[in-house]
């Protein structure tokens, strides 16, 4: 496998569609890690883009509550509670108590568990929206496929907010 100068791993030029997939989330999944890698507490919670009050470390938290979405809720049925507590729907809500290390435990636990939960599914396989999502997307279900779109689509976006917050933090730039 190559990797960037970073240590990210390069999705590969050719291959069966689940491995390219596969290869793409886990290039991004890398890639938020990589932004807020080498910062401390304190800047990892600086809402750097004025208006927004979007954190990196409050992006850790939306993508772990994210993952457990789709890939536990959604995919495999679970009936799961929030990481981070029922009042804070997307994750986003920094609480002093919860440091970067406890955020990032809980995001990569996610990213495993979701990897164990679609190992053996179909990219046809498919998961079961709850009735405001199916309102949204149109159908009760979505394909492993659809999702892992998605959260491609999902981190791809966040990872473009995370390097704005980064570069007005540090100054650090780059893919």
């Amino acid at each position: 496998m190559h990797t960037t100068p970073d240590g990210r791993p390069v999705p590969p030029a050719h291959a069966d569609e689940r491995a390219m997939l596969e290869a793409w989330l886990d290039f991004h999944r890398a890639t938020l890690a990589l932004k807020c890698s080498g910062l401390e507490d304190h800047q990892l919670r600086l809402a750097a883009v004025p208006p927004s009050p979007m954190t990196l470390l409050g992006l850790v938290q939306h993508m772990a509550e994210v993952e457990r979405n789709w890939f536990k809720r959604v995919f495999a049925g679970q009936d799961v509670p929030r990481i981070f507590g029922e009042g804070d729907l997307h994750g986003f809500d920094l609480q002093p108590e919860r440091g970067f290390d406890e955020v990032m435990s809980a995001w990569r636990a996610e990213v495993a568990q979701g990897r164990e939960l679609i190992a053996e599914a179909s990219l046809d396989d498919s998961g079961h929206l709850s009735e405001h999502e199916a309102g949204l997307v149109g159908d009760q279900g979505v394909s492993l496929r659809w999702i892992m779109v998605h959260m491609i689509e999902e981190y791809a976006r966040h990872n473009g907010h995370a390097d704005l917050i980064r570069e007005r933090i540090d100054g650090v730039t780059g893919p």
